[in-house]
């Protein structure tokens, strides 16, 4: 589903970002990134994704702390939200994880443990976990290995990549030279391991509402 008409506490937040950006950028640069985003929704990444009504891949990755997470494991325990950020050098990536990190106490009375994935190199994504005090699980996804399993991987254009690349140096949080990043895309996945709510969309200034994820576990029920 395409949520660009999002209007919950979380978006409220993240427009600031986005009007703080759209002061500062040129207009040079906001084309860039409009492009950019016409360029992942062009790219039929929206329609291959795995949906409502899929079974979630399996997966086994490290946290933060070089431990060991699989997620069918934690689904013996309830079910999981699954959800991607870019990186700890994007603002809106770091208001939402601490969106989610107030709403955590709620998802756990689901019953429900928070998963985290991110493309970044483990040393940079325990660095975004403490910088956030953060409660849940940050998986480090190396390559974006799990993120193409799900479908939600896509490479950027050249003049993002280079904006990217010259402002915080994207190639080196991720260690590699590939360009590639996942949607914001956010799962609830069932005890059965069947996506039951999916949020996906190609602005990477959207993402799914912490009050949309509870109502999705709270519906499991």
């Amino acid at each position: 589903m395409d949520n660009n008409k999002n209007t919950g506490e979380l978006d409220t937040l993240l427009d600031k970002v986005r009007q703080t950006g759209a002061a500062k950028f040129t207009d040079e640069k906001k084309q860039i990134y409009a492009n950019g985003i016409s360029s992942v929704k062009n790219s039929g990444i929206l329609e291959k994704a795995l949906n409502v009504g899929d079974k979630a891949h399996n997966f086994t990755l490290k946290n933060a702390l070089n431990e060991l997470v699989t997620l069918y494991d934690e689904l013996k325990n309830g079910p999981v939200v699954l959800t991607w950020y870019r990186g700890g050098w994007c603002p809106y990536c770091n208001i939402t994880l601490h969106a989610l990190q107030e709403k955590l106490p709620e998802f756990k009375n689901e019953g429900a443990t928070l998963l985290a994935l991110t493309p970044e190199l483990p040393d940079n994504s325990l660095s975004t976990s403490e910088k956030n005090n953060l409660e849940f699980a940050i998986l480090s996804d190396l390559g974006n290995t799990i993120g193409k399993e799900y479908g939600v991987v896509y490479t950027l254009t050249d003049d993002v990549a280079t904006v990217y690349n010259a402002g915080f140096g994207l190639n080196n949080v991720n260690g590699d030279t590939s360009n590639e990043l996942p949607l914001a895309a956010t799962y609830v996945i069932d005890t059965n391991g069947i996506i039951t709510y999916a949020f996906l969309d190609a602005d990477y200034t959207v993402r799914a509402e912490p009050s949309e994820i509870l109502a999705a576990l709270q519906k499991l029920k």
